[in-house]
């Protein structure tokens, strides 16, 4: 599982002349988690934006879990990424010593802690907010986030089965 932006993309929100927002997404991270879907494992975005553009690249990666608008610090009612990740395990009769998850800011700290404790792969790229990078057990990846970071993980696991 990953976050959006700062994981799957640079961060950057990008504007056209009309107002519409556009996002930048790398290949190599989309046909990582293609990889990992056709080896039987599910992959999933939890991200606390409401976004079509998210939704789009979701669908066309024929992810499996889309959690849109969890962990959103603007909108406290919500669920928290932790307890989404939860939601997905439950289903597939799994704990979160069996996820992985890669994330950057300050809303992905409780569930990168939680994988930590639990011993699955909690990971941020280098451009990750600092609080993000001192989580104790998670690992900082060579690739910043959008270029590559996600199919640095993707690509390891792969190795593994």
């Amino acid at each position: 599982m990953t976050d959006v932006d700062g994981c799957l993309t640079d961060g950057g929100m990008y504007y056209g002349a009309s107002g519409e927002e556009l996002k930048r997404f790398c290949v190599y991270d989309g046909m990582g988690m293609v990889c990992l879907q056709q080896s039987g494992i599910p992959c999933g975005i939890l991200t606390s934006e409401n976004s079509a553009i998210v939704k789009a690249r979701a669908e066309k990666l024929k992810l499996k879990y889309l959690y849109l608008g969890v962990g959103s610090k603007v909108n406290p009612n919500c669920l928290t990424k932790l307890q989404a990740a939860q939601k997905i395990c439950d289903e597939l009769g799994i704990g979160l010593e069996n996820v992985c998850y890669v994330g950057d800011d300050i809303n992905d700290i409780d569930i990168l802690t939680a994988i930590a404790k639990a011993g699955g792969i909690a990971a941020c790229p280098p451009n990750a907010m600092p609080e993000v990078r001192a989580i104790p057990g998670a690992r900082v990846l060579a690739h910043r986030g959008g270029d590559g970071a996600i199919r640095e993980l993707c690509d390891e696991i792969l190795e593994k089965i």
